[in-house]
């Protein structure tokens, strides 16, 4: 297998892309590396199998989906109220829909991972430690609300999201911008 990091990152953002747009099927060596740019050969040089393809895209889509450090910094910033948890959280459906590749690549590794033990092993662990750096953000941050809000509104915004990407018909974005409103709200009376 060839180490050049920078060259299997590309070839891991290529695969992303690929995913998103042809689906688990579409996922081929071939096409990554049509879609990286590469000579023919290249992405089977760098990965073992489509099962260690997967594993890899599943780690490198939750890094991109990551919010950056000038992010947590300002996220950090003012009065920690209910208010400013509906602008994280609008912050967070938004950034998390503008990579949309991403996370319709997630989805597609979600489904795979049904018949793929290795990666759902993969995914339970990222997703399972995105949860618990959920919750004890917010536990620190010093926010409304307690585990199970961040827990609800993690499953909400999720398919919001979901929808927004793959039907996007079905709420306007003043929808949407209420409906996070709302969820904020309601999942802090619980």
């Amino acid at each position: 297998m060839r180490k050049n990091p920078g060259r299997r990152q590309a070839l891991i953002d290529a695969a992303i892309e690929v995913l998103a747009r042809e689906g688990a099927r579409g996922l081929t060596f071939r096409a990554v590396d049509a879609e990286a740019a590469v000579p023919p050969g290249t992405a089977s040089n760098y990965f073992a199998n489509r099962d260690d393809l997967f594993t890899q895209i599943g780690g490198r889509v939750y890094e991109r989906l990551l919010p950056d450090e000038a992010t947590i910094a300002r996220n950090q910033e003012g009065v920690q109220d209910t208010a400013r948890y509906a602008e994280l959280m609008h912050e967070l459906v938004d950034r998390v829909s503008a990579f949309n590749s991403g996370y319709l690549a997630l989805l597609e590794l979600r489904l795979e991972s049904a018949r793929r033990p290795g990666l759902r092993a993969v995914l339970t662990e990222r997703i399972r430690a995105d949860i618990d750096a959920n919750i004890g953000y917010h536990a620190a941050s010093g926010l409304p609300g307690d585990a199970t809000s961040v827990v609800l509104l993690y499953l909400a915004l999720n398919w919001l999201i979901l929808e927004r990407l793959t039907l996007p018909g079905i709420f306007t974005e003043k929808e949407i911008h209420e409906l996070v409103d709302i969820a904020v709200r309601r999942s802090l009376q619980a």
